[in-house]
């Protein structure tokens, strides 16, 4: 019997997936308290919110399936693009420069080692 995986995702997260993915594979494969324990030192926006969505997949594994939070993993972690909200900013001679702020939403599976 394969081991059960519980997930957690959170959408719309305003930080582009790029600089998402930088600190996704700072912690992807390790225990979830060691991974909360790096994102703590990690100063970027997108490491709260990978932070925060750790944590809410872990308690999601305690609480709806009675799971350890110290036996958790992280099985799978990743960053998906979202909607782009496209501003413009004005140039020289009339002209007009695109902006897309980008934003992404974030996944986490974990499942107990045993």
């Amino acid at each position: 019997m394969s081991p059960m995986r519980v997930r957690a995702l959170s959408k719309e997260v305003d930080v582009s997936p790029g600089k998402v993915r930088l600190v996704i594979d700072l912690v992807k494969g390790l225990k979830v308290e060691e991974a909360l324990n790096r994102l703590r030192f990690v100063p970027t926006p997108a490491a709260r919110a990978v932070s925060k969505v750790v944590k809410s997949a872990a308690a999601n594994a305690e609480n709806n399936f009675q799971m350890t939070p110290a036996d958790l993993r992280i099985v799978d972690i990743y960053a998906n693009e979202a909607r782009r909200l496209k501003r413009a900013r004005a140039q020289a001679r009339g002209r007009v420069a695109p902006i897309l702020k980008r934003a992404s939403h974030i996944t986490v599976v974990v499942e107990e080692e045993g």
